[in-house]
């Protein structure tokens, strides 16, 4: 019988398990648990999950935090689970920016502001806001995506709208870095009159929506 070599294991067949099921391989020996955590198989394993049928919708509840079951297109009865936020927050001081392949970028509005790359499913999660987003975070009008670069690398966009000027910045999860981005820095769509939806990734682009907001209420 033929073996079946190390990338047909990891590239075909364990990077179309759920993440859970991923997570449990990675005890299996140190070597497997670095297979299982490079860019590469991350890059795959996402790409696999953003094709399935199979969806979480996550919501934001009064006291809690919810996952439902979203099966094509539907919502599964019965299926709800309550997880937990890595940080001791309650979730009206959450702000959910937007979500690519099972992770979701969240801000915590307090006194000061601060954005965590959470995947509630395997539970890990990165703080990534350096002081210039604790200092300027819109609240309201910011607004972001992300998406996987040529080299298989995380990036996560932020657009700031903050006294009528609009910022975009650009974080590498590789590089844990972020860089700003000469974006729209003469736009009306910075006013406190337009609300930005979040940004949805298609074919290599990410698609926002505006809404030009009632000002005489």
């Amino acid at each position: 019988m033929e073996r079946v070599g190390d990338d047909m294991i990891f590239e075909e067949i364990l990077s179309r398990l759920p993440a859970k099921v991923v997570c449990r391989f990675k005890c299996v020996s140190k070597q497997w648990c670095y297979e299982l955590s490079t860019p590469k198989f991350v890059f795959i394993h996402a790409r696999r999950v953003g094709n399935s049928i199979q969806k979480k919708l996550l919501s934001l509840k009064e006291n809690s935090i919810v996952v439902d079951d979203i099966v094509a297109g539907n919502l599964e009865e019965d299926t709800s689970k309550t997880v937990t936020f890595p940080y001791d927050v309650h979730p009206s001081f959450l702000h959910i920016i937007c979500s690519f392949t099972g992770l979701i970028l969240v801000c915590i509005k307090r006194s000061y502001s601060e954005l965590v790359l959470w995947n509630p499913t395997t539970r890990r999660y990165k703080l990534i806001s350096d002081d210039y987003f604790i200092r300027h975070f819109g609240r309201h009008n910011d607004t972001g995506g992300m998406y996987f670069d040529e080299d298989n690398d995380l990036k996560v966009l932020h657009i700031n709208c903050y006294f009528d000027k609009l910022t975009a910045r650009v974080y590498s999860r590789r590089h844990d870095t972020w860089r700003e981005l000469n974006f729209l820095s003469e736009t009306q769509l910075a006013s406190n009159f337009y609300s930005w939806s979040p940004g949805i990734y298609s074919d290599k682009k990410i698609y926002f929506g505006f809404q030009l907001l009632d000002s005489t209420r």
